[in-house]
């Protein structure tokens, strides 16, 4: 073989070794993420839900190495938010912070969804729980929920009790214990547990359930009457406050609950990351304090779990709301 030969294979070796290279960094895919990540809380902002995100974020930001942008799109209990969610690419950049409502109960509340829920999305964990408080005005001739049944069944509907908005969480906690007790109730919607417990405090109604942040500061003060926890088990910032299964209406259990998920298609891997890295950003001890101090619970779940309680949720509720005759439009 001669040297302009040997010249020639060269060349075409050094070309096809450079066009392989080539072809594998614009064929690979790049490591996720590798932008900002958009998280649709179904909440305004300054409540509960947003709070718990930002906490969240001051650690995942650094763990993801992008940050953790909020969008709020707030109303039709969820529905809102949560379309743009289903709506959006598979890709991991758009992810979705669901609550009860809109992931358990509004398929039984709405007669029209924009989503659904199993077809729609892929669970990713579960985040936080807002329990509630059944709490009363001082005045209210009961100290425990076995004489406040007693009592609310010598004077059938004439006890007022108040809750957080027709459809929310704690409204259908108020029914739930409605239709335990076997009790009538005069039911007063409002928007949010900060005017449901104005009105415990002034006496303008006897009883209200409200989520815990609410409640603590006036149950401390010896303004409001704690009568129950809605929570399976008794709550560490209200230890001598029994739960409503404890106190007679046995396996009661209503909380507000949090969950993360992302559109349906979206890569295993993608769900996988973001499991551990929200797991473990929700166990770290100084999330764990913020989130409680904004009277929240952090949990956790793998991605099948959530799943599967979305699914024992919407069953649940829909027998209640369907007892209730509740109907939103």
């Amino acid at each position: 073989m001669n040297r302009r030969s040997v010249q020639f294979f060269h060349f075409l070796s050094v070309f096809f070794f450079a066009s392989l290279l080539t072809f594998n960094s614009f064929g690979q895919t790049p490591e996720y993420p590798n932008r900002p990540i958009k998280m649709v809380v179904t909440f305004p902002p300054g409540g509960a839900t947003d709070a718990m995100v930002r906490i969240l974020s001051t650690r995942l930001n650094a763990k993801l190495g992008q940050p953790l942008v909020i969008d709020n799109r707030p109303g039709a209990g969820g529905n809102i938010g949560l379309s743009l969610v289903a709506k959006a690419t598979p890709d991991g950049y758009v992810l979705g912070v669901g609550a009860a409502g809109g992931l358990a109960a509004n398929p039984s509340l709405y007669p029209q969804m924009p989503f659904e829920v199993a077809k729609d999305f892929v669970p990713i964990t579960m985040l936080a729980s807002i329990p509630f408080v059944l709490v009363g005005h001082p005045s209210v001739a009961a100290s425990n929920i076995q004489q406040l049944i007693a009592l609310a069944k010598s004077q059938p509907g004439k006890v007022s009790i108040g809750h957080g908005g027709n459809g929310t969480a704690m409204h259908l906690s108020t029914a739930l214990f409605i239709q335990m007790a076997d009790i009538k109730l005069i039911e007063v919607p409002y928007r949010g547990s900060g005017p449901a417990a104005m009105d415990t405090l002034s006496g303008q109604i006897q009883l209200s359930v409200i989520d815990l942040t609410a409640a603590l500061p006036h149950i401390k003060s010896g303004k409001l009457k704690a009568f129950a926890v809605t929570s399976p088990k008794r709550l560490s910032n209200l230890p001598e406050v029994p739960t409503l299964s404890e106190s007679g209406l046995t396996g009661y259990d209503s909380t507000g609950w949090f969950g993360l998920v992302a559109p349906t298609g979206t890569s295993p891997k993608i769900i996988q990351r973001l499991n551990a890295e929200f797991t473990s950003t929700l166990n770290d001890e100084a999330i764990k304090s913020q989130m409680l101090q904004n009277g929240m619970e952090p949990i956790t779940s793998t991605s099948e779990g959530l799943e599967a309680y979305i699914k024992s949720e919407t069953q649940k509720w829909a027998k209640v709301i369907k007892q209730a005759n509740i109907k939103l439009d």
